[in-house]
Formats: structure tokens, sequence, C-alpha cells
């Protein structure tokens, strides 16, 4: 049974899985889903500055705030006893690429080339972790919500906007995987 939760799970199950969590959002609690809202609501809490962005009743959704957590101590359980010790499984073709760049350690779910101290204090670490971190947390910010927001939630409930925001992320993804990407890791 371990084995079977070590492995990535297919499409046809966790896709469901996802799916099913907006019709029990909305029955269970008229609540809808998405992460990033949970980062204001942390903010409202903990800064007791007179912003106006973080005036409201944000104990309202502290139900966010606990699912946040338990997505959290998901990953910490997970890391702990079921992660899976092999290094990750490169499609050769890809590993081929990356070697050009100088990524052939696989032994994490992050290549260690990419992401380590180091990489952060060069020109195409700091694009990457900290570049990359302010353009995800502007364009949440600018979209109004994350990709689970608008793509799973928003979308479900037929949402024009989340549906424009959805469309926008894949096309930045495409975009960067197949255009920025290759440049940045050329630096």
């Amino acid at each position: 049974m371990i084995e079977l939760i070590q492995q990535p799970w297919p499409w046809y199950v966790a896709g469901p899985l996802i799916g099913l969590m907006v019709p029990a959002l909305l029955i269970l609690g008229n609540k809808t889903f998405g992460i990033s809202s949970s980062l204001r609501h942390i903010c409202a809490s903990c800064l007791p500055a007179n912003i106006p962005f973080f005036k409201y009743n944000w104990k309202k959704e502290a139900w966010n705030l606990f699912f946040v957590f338990g997505i959290f101590l998901g990953g910490v359980i997970t890391m702990l006893f079921f992660s899976n010790p092999n290094p990750v499984q490169v499609n050769p073709d890809l590993a081929k690429e990356l070697a050009g760049y100088g990524i052939t350690d696989y032994s994490n779910l992050v290549p260690v080339q990419l992401m380590n101290w180091e990489s952060l204090f060069t020109l195409r670490g700091f694009l990457m972790m900290v570049g990359g971190g302010f353009l995800v947390g502007f364009g949440t910010r600018y979209a109004g919500g994350c990709t689970s927001g608008h793509s799973i939630m928003g979308i479900a409930n037929l949402q024009l906007p989340s549906l424009i925001a959805t469309i926008c992320f894949m096309i930045g993804g495409f975009l960067m995987a197949n255009v920025l990407l290759p440049i940045i890791l050329s630096l």
C-alpha cells in the first residue's frame, strides 16, 4: 500500500478529487476555494497597521487559514513518511537539454543546481527565485486570485474573469517554459 501512495496519482483519480472540493465547499459552507487569499488573512491578523486593504473581518475567513495549514501539514507528513527515496525520473530528451545548462542532479524535487543559497546570489538564481516570486505575487494580486481559485473554483462557477485569467495563466506558462526559461538558464 505504501508503494501505491508514494507514486504519482493518475489524473483520473487526482483530478476528480480536486474537482469535488468545489461542490463540497459550496454545499457545506458556501465557501470558495483559493489559496492566495490566505496571505491577506494572515497579514490582516498580524499587522495592526492602519492599512485599508487589511481592514476587514478576517476572522470570518479563518477556515481558510486552517485549510492552508492542513495543506502544509499534509506536505510535511508526506515528506516524512511517504516520500519516494529514488531520484526524480526525467525524460531523457529533457535531461539532455538541461545538462546543457549544467543541471544534472535530480535527487531532489527541485534541481540543487538551481535552488540553493549560492545560486541566489547569481543573476540566474536571483531572477528565478526573487524575480519569479515577485511576479507570482504580483500576478496573483493583479488577477484577483491564484490558479487554484480561478482555474478550479472560478471556472466551475462559470465566471468569465476566471476563464480569461486561466487562459492568461496558460499563455504565460507556455511563454515562460519555451521562451524565457531557456534565456534565464543560459545566464
